[in-house]
């Protein structure tokens, strides 16, 4: 991708209660889908690539059926079907209310072509999002079922296809990725528990990768929570030059907007090589 695309994730923590099954935050998607929209109108050049992640829908069933240890027994395979059909759902419902705000948004179910071995994605069909970005259309990847040659059957995250893409040749190698969800930041503890947890504004990809405060996600997270998350995009900031993550709060009106409309603005934790011009 060339300097003027994003990829922006919508954390499943952000738009679901990962306390409540099944429960999406439709209000915070639609403020999210606004901001969006506002900020292609003031970058029309901009191109974007969204994710989003499967909250209290895909998570919540793919831990029932322990999904992304393996899929072999037909009870498995039932689980492997609900979850791919629960991610679906709450893509349905974020595709819907961006549509409905005059985006033009097309899904792109991981699920469809991703190929694994042993839980690393492997391959994905890449050619439809590469003509969709050309025509001007966002497509939508998300947290998926995939099958694997391994385990029979596992789960992606979406930071699992941002890698896999980001690594691509041009035009989809990535130069910015925005990770939004609850919490505005990396902190040095749990922010949700420890009141001198203190938000670490800059890492180098190093720094990154040597945390030991992460935490996993609060509710349900088969894929890992916040520390996965944080070392997937480190290990891709590190192996990638020009390539910068911002990791932030959508939960705070204009963020979204913000960020894809002014790159300087450190509002969350960025991850960047420190040989690398700000």
């Amino acid at each position: 991708m060339d300097a003027q695309t994003i990829y922006v994730k919508l954390g499943g923590s952000l738009i679901t209660d990962k306390t409540r099954p099944f429960t999406p935050r439709e209000d915070v998607i639609r403020g999210l889908a606004r901001e969006l929209s506002e900020a292609l109108d003031a970058q029309p050049g901009m191109r974007v690539l969204l994710g989003h992640g499967s909250g209290s829908f895909g998570h919540v069933v793919g831990r029932r059926y322990r999904v992304r240890e393996g899929v072999h027994t037909p009870e498995g395979w039932l689980g492997y079907a609900h979850t791919a059909a629960a991610a679906a759902r709450l893509n349905r419902i974020v595709v819907d209310i961006f549509l409905e705000e005059g985006l033009k948004v097309v899904s792109v179910p991981p699920s469809a072509s991703a190929w694994c071995w042993d839980g690393e994605l492997r391959h994905l069909e890449t050619r439809p999002i590469r003509v969709l970005l050309e025509q001007g259309v966002i497509p939508v990847v998300y947290g998926d079922v995939a099958l694997d040659e391994i385990r029979g059957g596992t789960i992606i995250s979406t930071e699992d296809v941002f890698r896999y893409l980001a690594r691509q040749p041009a035009p989809l190698r990535g130069r910015r990725i925005l990770l939004l969800g609850e919490v505005d930041g990396v902190y040095t503890g749990d922010p949700h528990t420890d009141p001198h947890a203190r938000r670490l504004p800059e890492l180098s990809p190093e720094q990154a990768l040597s945390l030991e405060t992460l935490s996993g996600s609060h509710g349900i997270d088969v894929t890992g929570g916040m520390a996965t998350k944080v070392r997937i995009m480190a290990e891709l900031v590190r192996d990638i030059p020009g390539l910068e993550v911002d990791i932030l709060s959508g939960a705070r009106p204009g963020n979204l907007y913000r960020a894809l409309t002014n790159p300087s603005l450190l509002l969350g934790t960025r991850i960047r090589r420190p040989d690398e011009p700000a």
